[in-house]
């Protein structure tokens, strides 16, 4: 499967959680830094910039959408 195939699939099975799922998902995968990390790094990032609004909101989220499909990456690859 390439990085291409998998981000979709990860991205179709990410719409179908309910918001408990997705929770407990970021609860298992993601350190609480991080997620702090990605909301302050976003608002630093567009706090000068011409970035309208709606789309400032979703930058963390987006962010933390790479970080979860990194992690997956790394778990499927085969051990050395």
């Amino acid at each position: 499967m390439t990085f291409e195939e998998m981000a979709w699939e990860f991205a179709e099975v990410f719409d179908e959680l309910d918001v408990g799922e997705i929770n407990e998902m970021l609860a298992r995968n993601v350190p609480l830094k991080s997620l702090d990390f990605f909301s302050q790094y976003a608002d630093e990032f567009t706090a000068d910039s011409e970035i309208d609004l709606k789309t400032r909101a979703r930058l963390p989220n987006l962010m933390l959408i790479g970080y979860l499909i990194r992690v997956l990456e790394e778990r499927l690859q085969p051990a050395h």
